[in-house]
């Protein structure tokens, strides 16, 4: 394959959900395919009819495309190689396994699920490996079972499978890009099914035959398909055809180092997704599962275009992933102090819109949904929020009015003079000619020091008529953003609220 152009494929099945170990095989496929100016390839492998979810072809291609992950080549978008979904190329698979019958490589079996059953516990008990005891290998391929007896069964219609003859006393090796030279005995390799009775293939036969007639050059896949590799390379010695490159990735591990699985926590990007991650995040998190740049690189967030340009196979370790949900909310939150306001905005307002129809504000509506209102919003909070949307759910006072106050905060932080020096502040607030950060806080600190109080006496407070909590970004830069009408009619009704609180 020296001088052919990269190719590389994802070949999801459609049977639900994109677990977060399927995207990482999808963006490592497409950063080395992007890296080399190749080819990336969506192929959907639904031989298994009955575990098919109906849209999940789709959700899965659209999730993807989520994650900025854009095939060359799929059933969405076309291509020479097409079809992409395999139940639509049945008469490719019949025409190959016709091929592997006539040359000898595969036979007809005739075993009953129920046969095959007693064998395997009989295997275990003695125990064996579980493989085909071969009770149905013809005469010419060196078993007993006549080319006749098989005539005669294929003739009456008799439900029936076609299994790969895997030769004896062979040894299969590969290089792997990650893992380096891999060997099987073929006395461990089991005589594969290659043909379903239902007239489908198996993954094995029909990733091996589309890999092939797809021009694919690289296989980059889950260490869970590591001891399928040997039959798949007997199939490409069979038909004479140069097998492409593999890599088999790490498992992803969860933090105690058991395999990652829904019973510890989510798997589902889409989980993530409803969740609030960005796809930043998630496709920077997901690519350091396993990877990453080499010594002396500090380097930990990535754009796409970086990991395009930065990322190697050679980089990828052996050894398990761990998948630390800590390490994705700080990413997430690297993101958010750097993300340009108006992708903020543009996310966040139609949330914000949706909260307004749901719930009356008493402030301006076209002030509140403004970009230039929103973009306060977001300078004040980037530090404090975690997701996106908390830009709203987080700070709900830049939109709403306080629907109660915190009890614990009042009792705290209230005297007996803190309603009366509310008071008598409203005026001085009132008469301020500008409403800005700067004279809200020289204000403040001029109406206490007579006083001989501090600063704290009037802040804490303040802040909580304000906004009904006794937490967040700068008190004189919120009440700034809220302007001095609303600031005002929420200190003179808060004061009538809480006075019987403290």
């Amino acid at each position: 394959m020296t001088g052919q152009r990269v190719r590389t494929r994802f070949a999801p099945s459609p049977t639900g959900y994109l677990h977060v170990g399927g995207l990482r095989t999808a963006l490592y496929n497409y950063l080395f395919a992007k890296k080399m100016h190749g080819d990336f390839i969506i192929r959907i492998e639904d031989t298994d009819q009955s575990r098919k979810v109906d849209d999940a072809q789709k959700n899965l291609i659209k999730t993807l495309e989520w994650s900025g992950i854009i095939a060359d080549e799929s059933p969405e978008h076309g291509g020479e190689f097409g079809p992409y979904v395999q139940s639509e190329r049945l008469d490719t698979y019949a025409r190959y396994c016709r091929q592997l019958l006539e040359d000898n490589h595969a036979y007809y079996c005739f075993a009953t699920s129920e046969e095959l059953e007693e064998n395997r516990q009989l295997q275990l008990k003695q125990g064996l490996q579980p493989k085909y005891n071969r009770k149905w290998l013809p005469e010419e391929l060196g078993g007993s079972v006549p080319s006749s007896e098989i005539r005669k069964r294929l003739d009456a219609g008799d439900p029936y499978v076609v299994r790969m003859k895997v030769p004896d006393y062979v040894s299969v090796w590969f290089e792997d890009i990650i893992r380096g030279p891999v060997e099987f005995d073929s006395a461990t390799i089991d005589d594969q099914v290659l043909m379903k009775s239902d007239g489908f293939p198996t993954y094995h036969f029909a990733s091996v035959v589309d890999d092939h007639l797809m021009g694919i050059t690289h296989i980059i896949r889950g260490e869970e398909w590591l001891p399928s590799m040997p039959k798949h390379l007997l199939l490409y010695e069979f038909f004479g055809w140069e097998a492409p490159k593999v890599a088999h990735l790490p498992l992803l591990l969860n933090p105690d180092r058991s395999k990652l699985s829904k019973r510890q926590g989510d798997v589902a990007v889409e989980d993530y997704i409803r969740k609030g991650y960005s796809n930043d995040a998630i496709v920077n998190f997901v690519a350091m599962l396993g990877w990453n740049e080499g010594e002396g690189s500090e380097q930990e967030v990535y754009s796409m275009d970086e990991l395009i340009e930065k990322f190697s196979l050679e980089r990828v370790g052996k050894a398990g992933a761990v998948f630390n949900v800590d390490k994705l909310n700080w990413l997430e939150k690297q993101y958010i102090k750097n993300r340009p306001a108006e992708k903020i905005i543009a996310l966040i307002k139609p949330i914000l819109q949706s909260e307004l129809e749901q719930r009356p504000s008493l402030m301006p509506r076209d002030l509140i949904t403004s970009d230039e209102y929103l973009a306060k919003v977001i300078e004040l909070m980037r530090e404090r929020v975690g997701f996106e949307h908390e830009f709203i759910s987080f700070s709900p006072y830049f939109f709403f009015e306080p629907e109660s106050y915190d009890e614990e905060s009042v009792k705290k932080r209230w005297i007996s003079e803190t309603n009366d020096l509310l008071q008598e502040f409203c005026g001085t607030l009132e008469s301020l000619p500008e409403f800005t950060a700067e004279g809200i806080e020289a204000a403040l600190k001029d109406f206490v020091a007579p006083k001989a109080l501090k600063p704290a006496v009037m802040i804490h407070p303040l802040r909580i008529l304000a906004s009904g909590v006794g937490f967040g970004p700068s008190l004189y830069h919120m009440l700034e953003v809220l302007g001095q009408e609303v600031v005002l009619r929420r200190i003179r009704k808060g004061i009538e609220k809480v006075k019987y609180q403290a």
